[in-house]
């Protein structure tokens, strides 16, 4: 949620410059749910309050420096956010921007994620009809 509305925050991928959510590697002391948390927060400057359930897992393969494909699962997860900071750790290297689901569902390439983005536009679709 960002300012009152079902919104996606979208970051560009360090490398590629791609647009992406916000997501990291699994940290054996968190939940998934906490890594989420702290990803928004370092990739994005976002805190706020993480929903307890994913909303849906998407796949894709990560490609290392060294040029290695390493499949990837994310669980994806609503976030309500409290406070956009405008500094946070990874700000000079990554650009963030707010969009609608379904008009993020057009700027990622995953796939997976693209289907999880359609439905929560649908979702919004049904609870405004």
């Amino acid at each position: 949620m960002h300012d009152g509305q079902l919104q996606v925050m979208l970051i560009t991928s360090r490398e590629t410059r791609r647009w992406v959510v916000p997501k990291g590697w699994p940290e054996k002391k968190l939940r998934p749910r906490g890594v989420a948390a702290n990803e928004a927060f370092e990739e994005a400057g976002l805190v706020g309050t993480i929903h307890k359930k994913p909303i849906g897992t998407f796949h894709y393969y990560k490609v290392l420096a060294s040029g290695k494909r390493v499949p990837c699962a994310v669980d994806a997860f609503l976030f309500e956010v409290e406070q956009e900071l405008e500094d946070w750790p990874e700000k000079g290297q990554r650009e963030r921007r707010w969009v609608s689901p379904s008009e993020a569902a057009l700027m990622v390439a995953e796939g997976g994620l693209v289907g999880i983005l359609l439905s929560l536009a649908g979702m919004m679709d049904r609870a405004e009809s």
